[in-house]
């Protein structure tokens, strides 16, 4: 499943802004199947987002934590 699909309804601002965040947004994508075989957004629990902010974008910018903040707000709007 594209992750473009799964933010669409949060991401806003510029375009540039918008596609900065959904290429980082699919390398995160492409880091849960590697851990646990999930590879849908839909298909992640909390455990999953959790980890990206607390493991995973440890060493990363801060760019890459407003993308996975992106993602936490995509996933707690849909539950």
């Amino acid at each position: 499943m594209d992750v473009a699909l799964f933010l669409s309804g949060v991401l806003t601002g510029l375009k540039a802004t918008q596609q900065r965040h959904l290429r980082q947004a699919r390398i995160m994508q492409g880091a849960i199947p590697q851990r646990w075989q999930r590879n849908n957004p839909w298909a992640w629990q909390f455990m999953h987002v959790r980890w990206l902010l607390n493991y995973l974008l440890k060493g990363y910018s801060d760019c890459y934590r407003l993308t996975a903040l992106l993602v936490w707000k995509r996933f707690v709007n849909s539950r």
